[in-house]
């Protein structure tokens, strides 16, 4: 099966540390999202006041889960209290191609 992707991205709220919130994302993938059947990464990246977090995991049933996912966990709510939560956008992607090989810029 193709690994899958799970993509999101947000605005933060207005006022919340930037420092704070990485803080609190690293937390939350070290003690929860690290842990779900099927992870395989998680990156967090930011343009301007949109923020995106990009989590691989190894099959679509595995990313469907972890997407579905109802129970309430102290990590999750402080990672939900620093979003703007209509903001949010989510989506699973299949992942068609991977290149591992990265170019060094000079």
């Amino acid at each position: 099966m193709a690994q899958v992707a799970f993509h999101n991205s947000y605005k933060l709220k207005k006022g919340v540390s930037t420092a704070e919130f990485v803080r609190v994302v690293e937390q939350l993938n070290r003690e929860y999202i690290s842990k779900q059947r099927g992870y395989l990464s998680f990156e967090l990246f930011v343009d301007g006041e949109i923020w995106a977090d990009i989590t691989k995991f190894e099959t679509k049933e595995d990313a469907e889960a972890f997407a579905r996912c109802g129970t309430p966990n102290a990590f999750a709510q402080k990672f939900y209290s620093f979003i703007n939560l209509n903001s949010c956008r989510s989506h699973l992607y299949t992942i068609e191609k991977r290149s591992n090989n990265l170019a060094t810029m000079e």
